[in-house]
């Protein structure tokens, strides 16, 4: 099989019909091989219902269905596990990702050999206030801090080699730093393409404003896991360690020059009532904090356990 093209989807039920057909026209004009994977992300419109529908009139679409909203992370983590096809195409289901970018998408995973080519929305038709300014502040900083010459990690319409998908994990909500948690992985043949951006067409959008706070927190995450993800110690061990010979360092001046002023018959404050000796005693408690916290970190990271993470109520042709 060509392609699996992955749509996760909350309360999408208008334009299910219209993308379903749209992507059809396109694959038939290409002679693709293909499946469509939708994953009803907890809708509680007639999005499922439309879905079902669908799979009973093509063995091509496939659908998986969760017991409540999991966030669209999940929703392609779960996707890619089912998943087929040599190249796999992610999008939206809002119709603002256009299916007729996904022949050239197909051609540059599967015939110059990119792991991944991620969308750029270059020109875009969203509200420039609450979306396009944030985003592009929140890309800015993501490029910084990744190393990843990418100007739009939200765009929803990308194509990964299946190989990439089955070796990466999607959790939380880091689908929008999928390129970055490939590179992490070793796949580093990635580019960007300039795509077709499309004005929303019905209803209105499930992100909030507060999704690029949760991006740049997410970053940050991903940056430390990164860095120590294998070895948490090296970071909160080598800071306890260094806190706690600060903190050392400066009781045991503080105690030396108590006895230097006992010894000379200098007056001097008693040592309890000096300020710096109880910072140098917490500067030495927190270090010692950081310390165990590394080692904490070491023994979770060696005794962790798989955990299912959503609810899968139902699956169609799969």
């Amino acid at each position: 099989m060509q392609l699996s093209i992955v749509i996760p989807l909350l309360n999408e039920e208008k334009s299910l019909p219209e993308l379903y057909n749209w992507i059809v026209e396109v694959m038939l004009s290409n002679s693709f091989s293909y499946e469509i994977i939708f994953i009803n992300d907890g809708s509680t419109d007639h999005s499922w219902q439309i879905i079902e529908d669908l799979a009973t009139t093509s063995q091509n679409v496939k659908a998986i269905h969760f017991k409540k909203n999991y966030g669209k992370s999940q929703a392609l983590h779960a996707g890619f596990l089912m998943a087929k096809g040599e190249v796999v195409i992610t999008m939206d289901a809002d119709l603002q990702d256009n299916p007729e970018e996904i022949p050239e998408l197909y051609h540059l995973v599967h015939n110059e050999n990119y792991d991944i080519v991620s969308g750029w929305k270059k020109k875009r038709y969203d509200n420039v206030v609450t979306k396009n300014l944030p985003s592009k502040l929140f890309n800015l900083a993501a490029r910084k801090v990744s190393g990843l010459a990418l100007h739009d990690f939200n765009c929803g319409l990308k194509a990964y080699k299946l190989e990439v998908v089955k070796n990466i994990d999607v959790y939380g909500e880091m689908h929008r730093y999928i390129p970055l948690l490939a590179k992490n992985a070793g796949y580093t043949n990635i580019r960007e393409k300039e795509v077709k951006h499309q004005a929303r067409k019905y209803g209105e959008t499930k992100f909030g404003s507060e999704r690029f706070l949760h991006g740049l927190l997410d970053l940050i995450t991903i940056w430390f896991l990164s860095k120590f993800g294998k070895n948490p110690m090296h970071l909160f061990g080598g800071l306890g360690i260094l806190m706690f010979f600060i903190g050392f360092l400066s009781a045991l001046y503080i105690g030396i020059s108590k006895l230097y002023h006992l010894y000379n018959h200098v007056p001097d404050i008693l040592v309890t009532q000096n300020p710096w000796f109880f910072i140098a005693l917490t500067v030495m408690v927190i270090g010692t904090l950081l310390f165990l916290s590394g080692f904490i970190a070491e023994l979770i990271l060696r005794t962790q356990r798989k955990h299912e993470r959503y609810k899968v109520s139902k699956t169609l042709n799969h």
